[in-house]
């Protein structure tokens, strides 16, 4: 039986209110790394090359729902590169099942990727961008495994696989 209180209304109300804000983009970044690019392009052209679905992560920092990447289960040798300029960031071999439902990395490859502040949704964070093209790839978290320590928790719609 549910004891429906005020309290239990507020709360769960809250928690509900925040996933949907969450999923539906609302807790995007406010903007892009500061450029210039390499690759620089119109919202308009980004928007036709990365369809909507890309182009809410890659240019409005959006973020994907988790366990729904199918990079997530990719676990053949290769490169992973940025879906926005196909600047190679990750190798297969840094790559580990972290549970949190996106793809994880220890390490990036040399000059791939730049980090800026991110205070939305209520905490500092560290953003990780695409160093040639500015695109929001995800975040990275303390709490990876050796030899890094690191967590590069990046959204599976942010990258493409390139196999061995």
């Amino acid at each position: 039986m549910i004891n429906l209180t005020r309290r239990n209304l507020i709360t769960g109300g809250t928690a509900a209110a925040t996933g949907v804000l969450l999923f539906a983009g609302f807790g995007k970044s406010p903007a892009i790394a500061a450029g210039p690019f390499e690759v620089r392009k119109t919202p308009a052209e980004w928007r036709r090359q990365l369809g909507n679905a890309r182009y809410n992560i890659l240019r409005e920092g959006g973020t994907e729902p988790p366990y729904t990447s199918p990079l997530l289960n990719e676990h053949r040798r290769g490169t992973f590169v940025c879906a926005g300029c196909a600047l190679p960031l990750y190798s297969s071999a840094t790559k580990f099942e972290s549970g949190t439902g996106w793809p994880s990395f220890w390490q990036p490859l040399p000059r791939s990727v730049a980090e800026t502040r991110d205070s939305t949704l209520g905490m500092v964070r560290r953003e990780i961008h695409c160093r040639r093209c500015g695109g929001h790839l995800g975040h990275v978290f303390d709490d990876g495994p050796k030899p890094t320590g690191l967590r590069y928790c990046m959204d599976g719609l942010a990258l493409a696989f390139h196999p061995a």
